[in-house]
């Protein structure tokens, strides 16, 4: 008897009550979870099927093909081929030095210590071969990927989908001025981040589908490896939503300027978390493998 790998792609959701709920995750979030399944069958031209076919043929993160819910697909859909991708948060700015809220605001800017900060990232990586690079457009952002991408031949590419959370009045403001001025929302921004209601949004929630339309757009680009540089509270929820972890989570994880994180995606969208937040780049003159 020969047995084969196949799988069932079936909507995966947390906490929601109704069947009506559940169709309206599906098609807002499009959320799901890829399970791996045996088929057997009494005889196969192809001859017994090995471990290693089941990893080639049925590549699962970790090759964890004889788990199921092991982890979820971001994509719903295959893969040309399995991808790396290198998150890079940008260099210290204006408005980290001076304690300001930044959000979407394109008026915070590199500073002389975050160019310094790319440049170690730059350095860091340049044994990595990458595909493409993708990049906020916010300013600070940009300055971060143009001074990493030098010396490259491929055009940067910027996604709108990669900005930071739009944080409206709150933006420019210092941290310790709004905890006054507006002490509900600063606290709950802090405290209970997916909970922030602010001009009719909670940013959080929005980020975290802006994230997943970020993903798709990355993980069904031309290429293998990835090069992605944009901010911390996109970075968290690029990390979180890759994890299949909630806004919730959002304070779990953190990011420094510079700070480098990469992530493997096999051929089904699942992805598996290969490093967070690396800075020994900052201190040193350390060069990561590819």
């Amino acid at each position: 008897m020969v047995c084969e790998a196949v799988s069932l792609t079936i909507p995966f959701f947390s906490n929601i009550p109704s069947k009506k709920d559940v169709k309206l995750a599906t098609k807002s979030y499009g959320l799901c979870r890829s399970s791996p399944r045996i088929r057997c069958s009494s005889s196969s031209a192809e001859g017994p099927v090995t471990a290693d076919k089941l990893e080639n043929d049925y590549p699962l993160t970790g090759t964890a093909y004889d788990f199921e819910r092991a982890t979820i697909s971001l994509t719903c859909e295959s893969l040309s081929s399995p991808k790396k991708v290198t998150l890079v948060r940008h260099g210290l700015s204006s408005w980290n030095e001076e304690g300001r809220v930044q959000g979407s605001s394109n008026l915070s800017v590199l500073t002389e210590a975050g160019i310094k900060q790319a440049e170690k990232c730059r350095q860091a990586l340049a044994n990595t071969h990458f595909d493409q690079c993708f990049s906020s457009p916010i300013s600070r952002a940009k300055t971060t990927a143009e001074v990493l991408w030098q010396g490259r031949e491929e055009p940067l590419v910027f996604l709108d989908s990669l900005k930071e959370a739009h944080l409206f009045y709150l933006e420019g403001m210092k941290n310790v001025d709004a905890k006054v001025i507006y002490p509900k929302e600063h606290t709950t921004w802090r405290e209970d981040p997916a909970n922030f209601y602010v001009n009719g949004v909670y940013p959080l929630r929005k980020l975290w589908v802006t994230a997943r339309e970020s993903w798709r757009e990355i993980l069904f680009s031309p290429g293998e490896n990835f090069l992605v540089v944009t901010h911390k509270s996109m970075l968290r929820a690029l990390i979180c939503t890759a994890l299949g972890l909630p806004p919730e989570r959002f304070r779990s994880i953190d990011v420094n300027n510079g700070g480098i994180s990469t992530f493997v995606f096999n051929k089904r969208g699942e992805a598996m978390l290969q490093s967070l937040n690396m800075t020994a780049h900052m201190y040193s003159d350390h060069v990561y493998l590819s």
